[in-house]
């Protein structure tokens, strides 16, 4: 279950995502997780089965390139260092590639769901 979201209460008001997205900007800087070439869809956790689903639909390069970027991340989360500030993952390039793939399985899912416990009236 994921947590709930207020995103299209803001986006309907454009005023208040102007007022938000400073505050935004800033926690994802403090996040520090660009800072070690990561994506935000990188930080999802592999423990869920459809997180594995949705990590098997990935292209292979798209597999390696997450692969490559939590590899160098736990390198340089080991040697407390950071990236130089020219490798940093820029916001244009942090575009989530996971999370729609997590939510195509999750409505398959619930598709599946209520076909299987589908009631079938007969008429008389």
């Amino acid at each position: 279950m994921s947590a709930p979201s207020l995103i299209s209460f803001v986006l309907k008001r454009p005023w208040l995502a102007n007022m938000l997205k400073p505050v935004a900007n800033t926690y994802v800087n403090a996040a520090g997780y660009r800072q070690m070439g990561l994506w935000a869809d990188d930080l999802i956790l592999e423990e869920d089965e459809t997180v594995l689903q949705a990590l098997n639909r990935l292209s292979p390069r798209q597999r390696y390139d997450r692969l490559y970027r939590i590899r160098r991340a736990t390198q340089l989360s080991l040697q407390h260092k950071l990236l130089p500030k020219n490798e940093w993952t820029k916001p244009e390039e942090d575009v989530p590639y996971l999370q729609p793939i997590l939510e195509q399985l999750i409505a398959e899912a619930k598709e599946k769901q209520q076909l299987d416990t589908l009631a079938v009236l007969k008429k008389h």
